[in-house]
């Protein structure tokens, strides 16, 4: 049995990577900060190491004796630029450098972000790109894959549930241009791609997006008609100014100065927020030889919709 080690394999994202590696026949061995289980993997009982990015001696543990590391852990917010950095550049840094040293021959997938394509845009999507390239140079074998997923929703997602809620009430707000186009995956699906991705003898020194197979993307309209018919209840749309949500971050990135605390709403992560573009080209995605995206965007808010008001998030 081929054994994936996995950094990152407690976050929404990792929790279900973990589970389509078993899916797919491998033995998994995650490395986690605390021994606790989610009931995602509560029947999987991978092999745990105690441990965390900056912790070289546990990062050996994980990676000896794997075939293949994917590295999924990293910052989404954080309290300023210096903070992305060590985690996402530095901490990617660290996991080339422990496969390189303990399991040369193995294959390295980082899962990225669809925001490193724009590293201009914030510091998360400068660290996320500085991150692909410190782990690949660390690295220095030619086994490697970028993955670089979108927004991703489903079950337990704690990101998106904003939107549901906010389209159950009177009125949601919205937050992208009138031409804004997003290309979304639904979590499963972006897990059983990494998983495919990972098997021996996949496609090496390549990028890769990922996308429910929409690789246009969706307007914001669309987005929302989708979790309306999602939450049965259409509520008054109001569309935020630009000036507007570039004031809230802004207040966002000064309560994170003063407080030190990581903030989501930053000034930064406003750029993100109003790009227009973050559509993909068809030629990025994975070879459908090796994966299909199963899931759209209709039948997959309709599935995150019924978990969540069936374990009463909304």
């Amino acid at each position: 049995m081929a054994l994936a080690a996995i950094t990152g394999g407690t976050g929404f994202l990792g929790r279900y990577i973990v589970a389509a590696l078993h899916r797919a026949g491998f033995g998994v061995r995650m490395l986690v900060r605390q021994d606790s289980v989610h009931p995602l993997l509560a029947d999987l009982r991978p092999e745990l190491v105690l441990g965390d990015l900056h912790d070289d001696a546990a990062l050996a543990r994980l990676v000896t004796g794997a075939d293949v590391i994917i590295h999924a852990a990293g910052l989404i917010k954080a309290r300023d630029r210096a903070q992305f950095f060590a985690v996402n550049e530095g901490g990617s840094a660290r996991v080339g450098r422990a496969v390189a040293a303990h399991a040369p021959g193995a294959r390295l997938l980082v899962i990225s972000s669809q925001a490193a394509t724009q590293p201009h845009l914030s510091h998360y999507a400068a660290s996320k790109r500085a991150g692909e390239v410190a782990a690949i140079a660390a690295y220095g074998g030619d086994d490697w894959c970028i993955v670089r997923p979108p927004a991703i929703y489903g079950p337990w997602d704690r990101e998106t549930l904003s939107l549901f809620k906010a389209a159950a009430g009177p009125v949601v707000p919205v937050l992208g241009g009138r031409d804004a186009r997003l290309a979304m995956i639904q979590v499963d699906d972006a897990a059983a791609a990494i998983a495919a991705l990972a098997a021996p003898g996949g496609p090496c020194g390549q990028s890769f997006g990922l996308c429910d197979g929409v690789t246009g993307g969706y307007d914001w309209t669309n987005i929302l008609d989708c979790a309306a018919d999602a939450l049965g209840h259409r509520a008054a749309r109001v569309r935020v100014p630009v000036l507007l949500l570039r004031a809230i971050g802004l207040g966002g990135s000064i309560t994170a100065a003063l407080t030190g605390k990581a903030v989501m709403l930053t000034l930064p992560k406003t750029r993100e927020i109003t790009h227009a573009d973050w559509s993909l080209a068809s030629q990025q995605m994975p070879p459908e030889s090796l994966w299909k995206p199963r899931v759209g965007l209709r039948e997959g808010f309709a599935g995150a919709a019924k978990w969540y008001r069936d374990h009463r998030w909304i």
